[in-house]
This record gives structure tokens, C-alpha cells and sequence, in this order.
């Protein structure tokens, strides 16, 4: 099947791509980016995961393709944001600082085409365990990375039955009522943020759930992550938002190639 058209957004919102980790879904990334143009990108946090980067270097080529391919819409004139997220503090003293047309920040405010304003930050800032509780945090780290390793188990198993990909870790997020609770909990603490900051909502990520909900009046939209479901939030030129689900788009216009039986031993091997 053909690929989809190119798309040309107003902004294009993207968060937690955690390049330097192994679950990053590089590939997808760099072949959205090929598909979908725009004005103003933000990048909402956690783009390199400087955490797992202290423990071991991994920075394949394709993590490096994401990086070009970022810089090359800079140069070409596309405003590129960098908003920091807690993989990625480092940069947060840098603030105002512009690497290669990319601006990075801690948050800001944007300005939709319909004249409503939204606050953009990552969203760490307002998780109790990052900030109260580092160790904790870092434990919940390790248990994530179980989780993908799982997630890429499934996903190999499902290829070789063609079967469209879908997230093991995605799923047991929303099933396990603790999850549920603290996402729903992140969205309220997050929406009242954007009430006190006199905005119309707050764009954010952090916590790897892309969501569009109204809270009390507040429009509070979560941009998903390239580690699990591979979403983007996007805006048009009218003002309207959508998430783009990627992983899904990507299967649909692809045919589905079956690996030979040794790259998936190897593959699984490598998850592991």
C-alpha cells in the first residue's frame, strides 16, 4: 500500500522519545517526521533519557537520524522548542539557550490559532515521587524497563503473526487501578496549574498516556511518548488538536513484513 500524503501542521507536540534507551522507537519517529511538517514543533521533555545514559551509552545511528532530522527543519525554518523534562534536567540551566535553532526552556506559553493559550511544560515538576522520593523514582525506572522488555516480546510474537502492533505496557498502565488513579490524579494537578497560570489549558507529557480531557474548564492534552505508543499531538491552522497515533497509521499503510525465525530469537535475546 502507498504511504499517507505528507501533513502540514501549525504545531506538532512531542514528548518522552527517551533517545539513549533501547525502547526508543527511533524508526518511527524519524518516518513520522518524513510525513508530517510544521510551523512550530515543542519538544515536551524527555527527548534524550540522560538516566539511562549514566548507566550505559546507547546511542545507535538512528537516534542520531532523530537529532539531524531535527536540526534540518530548524534550518529550514521551523521553530523547534525544547522544554526539559527530569531525564533530561540537564539542560534546564540552560534556559534561553539556542542549540542549532533550537531554543530550550522549562516551559511556555503557546498561542493557538483560535487565540486560546496553553501552558507547555513537561509535567515532572508536579510528580511528588521525582521530586520527594529520587530512589523511588528510579526504582519505578527499572520496573518500566521490565515492562518494555515484555512489551517487546509481545510485539516480535505479534509480528510473526501479523498481527498490528500494540502495547503490552500501554494496556496494563490503564487496567491496574493504582495507574489509573495517579494518571487521573497528574491530569487534575496539572489542569489546576493552568488555572492558576490564567491559560485555556496545559500541554504536557511525562507520564507516557496521551490524552485530550476537559477539567473544569481546562483543556488538558498529554502528547503519549515514542517508547510505548509512538503518539504526537498535532494542531491545525483552524486551532483544532488531535493525536496522531503513529504505531497504528504506520501498520495500516505498511504491509507487514514476517522476520525470518532467527531475527526474532535474536531480537527477544536482545530484549532480555
Amino acid at each position: 500500500m502507498l504511504a499517507p500524503a505528507p501533513r502540514r501542521f501549525r504545531t506538532i507536540f512531542l514528548s518522552d522519545i527517551h533517545l539513549g534507551s533501547k525502547p526508543a522507537k527511533a524508526e518511527f519517529l524519524i518516518d513520522f517526521l518524513r510525513h508530517h511538517d510544521a510551523d512550530t514543533i515543542y519538544l515536551v521533555g524527555d527527548i534524550v533519557d540522560g538516566w539511562r545514559l549514566r548507566r550505559s551509552w546507547h546511542w545507535p545511528q538512528a537516534h542520531n537520524d532523530v537529532v539531524q532530522k531535527l536540526l534540518r527543519k530548524a534550518r529550514k525554518g521551523t521553530r523547534i522548542f525544547y522544554i526539559a523534562g527530569n531525564h533530561d534536567e540537564f539542560l534546564r540551566p540552560f534556559q534561553g539557550v539556542h542549540f542549532g535553532g533550537i531554543v530550550v526552556s522549562d516551559r511556555a506559553i503557546h498561542e493557538a490559532a483560535d487565540g486560546r493559550r496553553f501552558l507547555v511544560l513537561h509535567g515532572d515538576q508536579f510528580d511528588a515521587v521525582v521530586h520527594n522520593a529520587r530512589w523511588l523514582a528510579y526504582f519505578g525506572d527499572k520496573a518500566y524497563d521490565a515492562a518494555i522488555v515484555v512489551n517487546r516480546v509481545v510485539a516480535v510474537v505479534r509480528r510473526l503473526l501479523g498481527r498490528p502492533y500494540w502495547s503490552f505496557s500501554s494496556w496494563a498502565k490503564v487496567k491496574v487501578k493504582k495507574a489509573v488513579k495517579f494518571i487521573s490524579s497528574f491530569q487534575n494537578v496539572l489542569a489546576q496549574e493552568a488555572l492558576r497560570s490564567g491559560v485555556d489549558g496545559v500541554i504536557c507529557g511525562h507520564i507516557h498516556h496521551a490524552a485530550m480531557e476537559e477539567i473544569d474548564g481546562i483543556r488538558y492534552m498529554n502528547t503519549g511518548d515514542w517508547v510505548e505508543s509512538c503518539t504526537a499531538l498535532v494542531e491545525d491552522f483552524d486551532g483544532n488538536f488531535e493525536i496522531v497515533t503513529w504505531a497504528k497509521t504506520a501498520r495500516v499503510t505498511e504491509p507487514v513484513k514476517r522476520p525470518r525465525l532467527r531475527a526474532v530469537e535474536e531480537e527477544i535475546v536482545e530484549a532480555a
